[in-house]
C-alpha cells in the first residue's frame, strides 16, 4: 500500500499547513476552512495524475484539438462534519464526480476521555461499484472513523480504487488502514505525518479538532 506524504517535499502545502497549525490563524474560521479546502485541492490535483486517460477530439470554432481525459468513474465521499471543507475541494477539481456522505463522530466511553469508539448514523451515497472511491478526511487519527465509513460505503458496491484523503496522519491510523482496507488498491494521501496521538486520540501536535475550528464549538 503506498503512503503519499507531501511534507517530505518542498511545495506551496507546507505554507498552508504551518497556517493552519498556529493557533492564533485558528481565530478566524474562514481562513481556516480556506486553506483546509486548498489541501483538497492539492491532492486531488495530484491524485489526477494517477488516473485513466483517453484520447478525445474536441471541436473548437478553428479546427479540431486532440486531448486527454481521464475516463475513470470517481465518488467523493467524507465523513461530517470536519470533511466538508476539505470535501469542497476536491469537488473543485472533480466536478464531474459522485458524492457520498457518512456521519460518523466520536462517542467517548468514560468520563476521562481516554476509550474513545465511533459512531455512525447517517449515509448518502450513489454507487461505488467499479469505481474510483475517493474518502476525504482531514484527520487520520486511529482510523477507526474511516473504518467504518468505508464499510458503510460497501454496503453499495466494490470500489476498483480507493484513495485515502487526508491532512494529517498519525502513524497509528495509517496502520489501521494498511490492516483493515486491501492492500492492492488503496493509496493513503496526506499533507503531513505526525508523531502520534495523546491520552485523548487526537493527533499530536496536529492542529486541534479540524470540526470545531471550522465551524465552532458543539455542545
Amino acid at each position: 500500500m503506498q503512503v503519499i506524504n507531501f511534507s517530505d517535499h518542498n511545495s506551496i502545502i507546507n505554507q498552508y499547513m504551518s497556517e493552519i497549525r498556529d493557533s492564533e490563524y485558528q481565530k478566524n474560521r474562514l481562513l481556516f476552512r480556506n486553506n483546509i479546502k486548498r489541501i483538497g485541492e492539492f491532492e486531488a490535483f495530484e491524485i489526477s495524475k494517477t488516473l485513466h486517460y483517453q484520447n478525445k477530439d474536441v471541436t473548437t470554432p478553428l479546427g479540431i484539438a486532440h486531448v486527454s481525459v481521464p475516463t475513470d468513474k470517481i465518488v467523493l465521499a467524507t465523513i461530517f462534519r470536519a470533511g466538508l471543507p476539505f470535501h469542497n475541494g476536491f469537488l473543485n477539481v472533480f466536478d464531474h464526480a459522485g458524492n457520498a456522505f457518512v456521519s460518523a463522530y466520536r462517542e467517548y466511553k468514560d468520563e476521562a476521555h481516554h476509550e474513545v469508539g465511533v459512531h455512525v448514523e447517517y449515509l448518502a451515497t450513489p454507487s461505488i461499484d467499479e469505481k474510483t472511491l475517493i474518502i476525504a478526511d482531514p484527520m487520520l487519527a486511529t482510523g477507526g472513523s474511516m473504518e467504518l465509513g468505508y464499510k458503510a460505503f460497501l454496503t453499495k458496491g466494490v470500489p476498483r480504487h480507493i484513495h485515502i484523503a487526508c491532512v494529517i496522519a498519525a502513524p497509528e491510523g495509517i496502520a489501521h488502514i494498511k490492516e483493515n482496507f486491501p492492500e492492492d488498491k488503496t493509496t493513503i494521501w496526506c499533507a503531513a505525518i505526525d508523531p502520534g496521538m495523546n491520552e485523548h486520540k487526537y493527533i499530536v501536535p496536529g492542529f486541534g479538532d479540524a470540526g470545531d475550528l471550522s465551524y465552532g464549538d458543539k455542545i
